[in-house]
């Protein structure tokens, strides 16, 4: 990565490193923001429309929400994956979920800014999609890729920030916590 950080060289729960853009063994997991690896991270886990009021649902579904605040957990928690050590922290021991400013700093450097780019970074970023959070249906794979930070939305606090890429563009955006998404974890400093 840039400026000498150690990033993991796959997405978390990809079995290898991509070796092309649309490589699903190396898609990995889509993590619903701030939630452990509880098996809802699967691309396959099924689905439940009951959110969750703790930090642990006790369940490895997929929660579903089509209504405001568009989040897994309500009331809403700002304090889950914060630093290696915070809570439900899905990273490898010395690892973290990035901030915003770490994967800016990734896509900044992305050449071209768009999704081949972020397959020819050093982080080998894949088109692995996401699963949405309104349905559990999988959208933009093979063409897209989003990865989250642990960042709150400053704009509107129900949100998160993440990288969006794709084929044309890749932007730093909010987005729901309850979509899942791909984590790429960033050695603790």
């Amino acid at each position: 990565g840039q400026n000498s950080t150690t990033w993991l060289d796959r997405n978390l729960g990809a079995t290898q490193v991509a070796t092309s853009s649309t490589d699903a063994a190396a898609y990995g997991f889509y993590y619903q923001w701030g939630r452990g690896t509880d098996g809802h991270q699967l691309s396959s886990s099924n689905t439940t429309a009951t959110n969750a009021t703790g930090s642990t649902p006790g369940h490895g579904n997929f929660i579903t929400e089509r209504s405001t605040p568009f989040d897994w957990r309500v009331p809403q928690h700002d304090n889950l994956w914060q630093g290696a050590s915070g809570t439900n922290n899905p990273c490898p021991n010395g690892f973290r979920v990035p901030t915003e400013t770490e994967l800016n700093s990734e896509r900044s450097a992305f050449s071209p800014t768009n999704m081949s780019g972020a397959f020819a970074s050093s982080l080998k970023i894949p088109a692995a999609g996401y699963r949405s959070g309104e349905n559990g249906n999988s959208v933009g794979v093979g063409t897209s890729a989003f990865l989250f930070s642990s960042t709150i939305a400053t704009a509107d606090g129900r949100y998160v920030r993440n990288v969006s890429i794709y084929g044309d563009s890749a932007s730093m955006r909010d987005t729901f916590r309850v979509h899942g998404i791909n984590v790429r974890c960033i050695q603790k400093k």
